[in-house]
């Protein structure tokens, strides 16, 4: 585990009950909980906050000032924008909480709310910004305030390609 610490200052909080694998990258100043457990080649960036009995999949990707509560369940391929925020309680503050699931291989764009219960499908895009309240298909690309899906991740992968071929 590295924790990228530039000072002889301790920068981080990660729990002694917390399951670290291999290779994990944590920056500066990011909270790890009791009893989560990180899968092997994971990132969590600065700023990050990542509660109690979360579980996060190898080779996932977690920017900076990213917020995911207890009981989250992340697969492994996943990427996390910057700022997103993830909730667990529908209705604040009740003693009853219930986790996000994001599966294998999906993308959660910066600045992405995700509701309580909510499941982000295998391969599915959570456009930056959006307001997730309902689940989201399997390899579909939702966007908007709530969300709504506008596309497929074939056509989100083609306009990626396309993009990336121009000057």
């Amino acid at each position: 585990m590295s924790q990228n610490n530039s000072t002889s200052t301790i920068t981080n909080y990660i729990s002694k009950s917390a399951k670290i694998g291999q290779n994990v990258k944590i920056w500066h100043f990011a909270y790890v909980g009791d009893d989560t457990e990180i899968g092997d080649n994971v990132m969590i960036g600065s700023l990050s906050h990542v509660d109690y009995k979360v579980k996060i999949g190898e080779n996932t990707r977690i920017e900076g000032s990213v917020y995911i509560p207890p009981l989250t369940t992340i697969g492994k391929n996943v990427f996390i924008g910057p700022g997103a925020t993830f909730t667990n309680d529908p209705y604040p503050m009740s003693p009853k909480m219930s986790g996000v699931i994001v599966e294998e291989g999906a993308i959660i764009g910066s600045r992405a709310v995700i509701r309580p219960g909510v499941r982000v499908g295998e391969g599915s895009v959570v456009a930056m910004g959006a307001v997730v309240t309902k689940d989201v298909p399997p390899r579909m690309v939702v966007m908007g305030h709530p969300a709504r899906v506008k596309y497929s991740r074939a056509e989100y992968d083609k306009k990626k390609a396309e993009w990336l071929a121009s000057s």
